[in-house]
């Protein structure tokens, strides 16, 4: 081989290795420089589901731009195998191998879950945790019901719901029943401070008082401007000593399955009617919201006994010092009601 022919060959075999050099830089580029996504997604990994189904998932959903660049990183971090269960967000500053990595080392983005509106059932709580996690309702709703597991924060099947204070609480997806109820543990813990506990010293009450003394208030408006003019009532009933004779408290002896609480159901023998026995219920009837708390805590000062619904109609109440006065406000409802069904029945004909 001649000099110049040695040369021809070294440049070639340059030549290759800079062409080899240019591709692997440009691939390196590609998968772990470049962005790869276009839409952001909120991908959910859960335990049985397989690295071509999470790929299938982020193409259809996440504006995949360069799909053989997005499997090359996966196979790279063998995704396949060390995949980790998650909530995880993608969007359009995300690389190849930074997803790669992310479900490998499980970098998940918190998930807030919100515990709000109505709740007066243990498998109501259970829906609303297993909507928003990744745990089943029925171990949720077992946790519910286990009285040595929830003796661990103090609680029982029966008054769990004083523990669980509707917010919004952020944690992982993949959290666990245990994670879980630390977490509402914390905020409940959070919420007594002593300034609130000394508030409710004031009321001769501790918490789970305050607590049952809410769920009667939650259970009787919707209106969280009347929680302290109504927790002034019932207060100043348990006070005097008499009847709290709250209608809710009937309403959960039979499961709130009643559409209209009659004379005839204010005798139910259980412990929670308040028409029958004096003080407080047992535990709470419902999930009572921060506010009704609150209002527990700071009622307003009045000398009102009595309330009923008003006759606008409009979800507020009319209040009354005296049982006459209370009756005056009764009627006034009663014929309001009547009227309306009147005109319902005329419009019907």
């Amino acid at each position: 081989m001649t000099g110049r022919q040695k040369i021809y060959v070294a440049a070639a075999v340059l030549a290759v290795i800079a062409a080899i050099g240019a591709f692997v830089a440009g691939r390196y580029y590609v998968d772990n420089k470049k962005t790869n996504f276009t839409e952001k997604y909120v991908l959910y990994v859960y335990p049985d589901m397989t690295a071509d189904q999470v790929l299938d998932s982020l193409q259809a959903n996440a504006g995949v731009i360069r799909p053989k660049s997005l499997k090359r990183c996966f196979d790279k971090i063998e995704i396949a195998s060390e995949m980790k269960p998650g909530r995880y967000v993608v969007d359009d500053s995300c690389t190849g191998i930074y997803v790669a990595r992310m479900l490998a080392f499980g970098w998940q983005t918190p998930q807030k879950l919100t515990l709000s509106g109505t709740m007066r059932s243990k498998g109501r709580i259970a829906q609303k945790i297993a909507a928003q996690m990744m745990v089943d309702s029925s171990a949720v709703g077992a946790a519910l019901n286990d009285a040595a597991f929830l003796s661990e924060y103090g609680f029982t099947p029966e008054n769990v719901f004083a523990m669980i204070l509707p917010d919004t609480y952020e944690m992982y997806w993949t959290a666990s029943v245990k994670e879980i109820f630390d977490r509402l543990k914390k905020e409940y813990d959070a919420f007594w401070t002593e300034e609130r506990l000394a508030k409710a010293k004031a009321q001769k009450m501790t918490p789970m008082q305050v607590s049952i003394m809410a769920s009667i208030v939650s259970g009787e408006t919707l209106k969280a401007f009347e929680y302290p003019v109504i927790a002034g009532v019932y207060l100043n009933r348990y006070r005097k000593g008499m009847k709290l004779q709250a209608d809710p408290t009937i309403a959960f002896c039979y499961d709130y399955t009643l559409d209209r609480i009659l004379k005839k159901h204010l005798k139910v023998d259980s412990p929670y009617n308040t028409y029958m026995h004096i003080g407080l219920p047992p535990a709470p009837i419902n999930v009572p919201p921060k506010a009704c708390l609150d209002a527990v805590l700071n009622p307003e000062n009045h000398k009102y006994i009595y309330f009923c619904a008003s006759p606008a109609f409009d979800g507020t109440h009319r209040f009354a010092v005296t049982y006459s006065e209370h009756l005056k406000n009764a009627r006034a409802f009663q014929r309001e009601l009547t009227a309306r069904r009147r005109a319902k029945a005329a419009t019907a004909k």
